[in-house]
């Protein structure tokens, strides 16, 4: 789970990467037989039975620096990944972080770009909103609007959702699934408990090979139960 990929040195959230970190991150990853892919690609291939040696990369909030700064460096590795973007914040900022600088995020062009380069394009929903606040209006919103919008944008069929906040209980699951996305993606929702729920790594610039190693092999044991969803 990625956000942003820039300058790290005013981030009090650590969710930004410098595309060196990143490039490094990606390299010890090809070092061991492991290609970043797309959420769709990873679970497809698991569908299969196959895919032991992918790993799925994500970008969250769906920054500018995506395009000029991820893109690249994935590209240079024969990597992909999914980009969670907000339809309703086109060319916009992160304003829903009370700290920390703005930070430019995609415009419709910007977001096409990433899809024609072969990066899939989710929902992080319409605004950026807790969906476990939301009434029911937002939550339609959030969840079934952002996923027509994108489609429109792109073209393509949106199948993957990424909760904001990595924030999630049953009744936002069931939206994202009534709305007709294919899975969502978490952070910590506890056991795996399907497709809708789907556990995530959080990966900042001071993960170097050995961190890497230790977050991927004691996430498990860190994951935090959703009540309801198992």
């Amino acid at each position: 789970m990625y956000h942003s990929v820039g300058d790290s040195s005013d981030d009090p959230y650590r969710i930004t990467v410098t595309p060196d970190r990143l490039e490094r991150q990606l390299s010890w990853l090809r070092r061991r037989g492991l290609r970043g892919v797309s959420v769709a690609e990873l679970l497809a291939a698991r569908a299969r039975g196959e895919g032991r040696d992918l790993v799925g990369l994500t970008f969250d909030d769906g920054y500018a620096d995506f395009v000029t700064n991820a893109l690249p460096v994935l590209e240079s590795r024969d990597c992909t990944a999914t980009l969670f973007v907000l339809p309703g914040r086109l060319g916009g900022d992160n304003a829903w972080d009370p700290l920390g600088p703005r930070k430019p995020l995609l415009s419709a062009e910007g977001i096409r770009q990433a899809a024609d380069a072969g990066v899939e394009i989710g929902s992080h929903g319409l605004t950026h909103v807790d969906l476990t606040l939301a009434d029911d209006s937002r939550l339609q919103a959030e969840t079934a609007e952002s996923r027509l919008l994108l489609e429109e944008l792109t073209g393509c069929a949106v199948t993957g959702f990424c909760y904001p906040y990595g924030t999630v209980d049953r009744r936002a699951v069931d939206a994202v699934r009534a709305a007709g996305y294919g899975y969502a993606c978490a952070i910590d929702p506890g056991a795996p408990s399907g497709p809708y729920t789907l556990p995530r790594v959080h990966v900042g610039q001071n993960d170097h090979a050995v961190r890497l190693f230790l977050k991927y092999r004691l996430h498990r044991l860190r994951r935090r139960p959703v009540e309801g969803l198992r």
